[in-house]
């Protein structure tokens, strides 16, 4: 029984760890704006407005519990048998017919480059764009599909009973005790004949590097004791997440430079959406405005840590709390003791669960109000 519990508990827990974590996807994505053209950061500046690629880097994870993005899970990742060799790895990506991870990224350098695209779509195949590199370089995420990318591989990671899956997502990532944007600093060293070389590389030839990798991982886990990973797993793997994450960030780049070359016409203006023109609405109908932007304030009554996030119950003590607010980013650092005060959040309600909730990587949407 308590094997079936732990069991329920790690596939409970794969449904939030879904590709790198906000740190990964968040550090690929500032490596990637160290590298944009002129041109490029002109156009990103244009369809994301106050909004850095880094606080976008996660929004294709957030908006999957909405009923409009419920069936593109499928484009977060690829799932191919082991012991293919490169010419059959291709042929089998090609020829696929699901939604995977390929198609969604030729998908969206196509939504950008047509003319015939709206504003709105060419910032929703961005914000897709930025997320499904940062994915696709995750090896797991170019996996098998009995075991839904090392989802349901139970581990025991350092004394910690999880998945194979959320060790590659986020596990490795948080062992190193540093922030995005250390990790951009640290790690974005490439030499510029290493850029050239992992930029020309073709986008199958970067799915089949994480292919080559995930098969090796199952190698590993296949012979460790118990699915026990210690110590030496973290220093013998840290390097890889690390690579990865840089030539994710480095191959972004490329792709939206070469989007944003001379020929790309910016689509023509419309409203945008501000604070200000945010709608002002009590939280005892934040569930009656799904999909709206708004700005809701009220007490916060308490909050739980969950590493990469953390949760915020507002009009109530959980679980009768009347709106979720998940801090993300740099939201995330920014508030310690918050239980007990007033605060004003502004973003797009959206329903997880049957609860209304609000995503906040801007620290600047999450106001707590003076004296409160």
């Amino acid at each position: 029984m308590r094997k079936l519990h732990l069991y329920i508990l790690c596939l409970c827990l794969s449904v939030l760890c879904i590709s790198w974590g906000t740190v990964g996807h968040f550090s690929v994505a500032l490596i990637a704006e160290k590298h944009l053209t002129p041109k490029a950061q002109a156009a990103i500046k244009d369809l994301l407005g106050n909004e850095t690629m880094s606080e976008a880097s996660t929004w294709a994870d957030d908006v999957r519990g909405e009923q409009e993005y419920k069936t593109t899970g499928p484009k977060h990742y690829i799932n191919l048998p082991l012991g293919l060799s490169y010419e059959a790895f291709g042929q089998k990506v090609v020829a696929m017919q699901e939604d995977n991870v390929y198609k969604a990224v030729l998908k969206c350098e196509q939504d950008l480059k047509s003319a015939s695209t709206s504003r709105s779509q060419k910032t929703e195949a961005l914000k897709f764009l930025i997320h499904f590199i940062g994915d696709l370089h995750q090896p797991m995420h170019v996996s098998r599909a009995e075991d839904k990318g090392g989802n349901t591989i139970l581990v025991n990671y350092k004394g910690d009973a999880t998945n194979l899956h959320t060790v590659w997502d986020s596990k490795l990532i948080d062992d190193q005790e540093l922030n995005y944007k250390e990790i951009a600093e640290q790690f974005d060293t490439a030499s510029s004949q290493q850029i050239a070389h992992w930029q020309n590389d073709s986008l199958i030839g970067w799915l089949w590097e994480s292919y080559q990798i995930s098969s090796t991982l199952y190698q590993e886990i296949d012979g460790s004791e118990g699915h026990n990973l210690k110590k030496p797993y973290y220093k013998r793997h840290i390097g890889i997440v690390d690579l990865r994450m840089e030539m994710a960030g480095i191959r972004l780049a490329s792709i939206i430079n070469e989007v944003f070359n001379d020929s790309y016409q910016p689509p023509a203006k419309g409203a945008a959406i501000t604070v200000e023109s945010a709608k002002s609405i009590n939280i005892e109908d934040a569930g009656k405005h799904i999909g709206e932007y708004a700005v809701i304030c009220s007490k916060i009554y308490g909050h739980k840590d969950m590493g990469e996030m953390t949760l915020v119950n507002l009009g109530n003590s959980y679980p009768n709390h009347l709106l979720t607010v998940v801090l993300k980013g740099e939201a995330l650092a920014t508030f310690k003791k918050i239980d007990g005060k007033d605060v004003c959040v502004t973003g797009k309600i959206i329903d997880y669960k049957g609860k209304p909730e609000i995503i906040v990587t801007n620290p600047k949407k999450f106001e707590l109000q003076e004296g409160k």
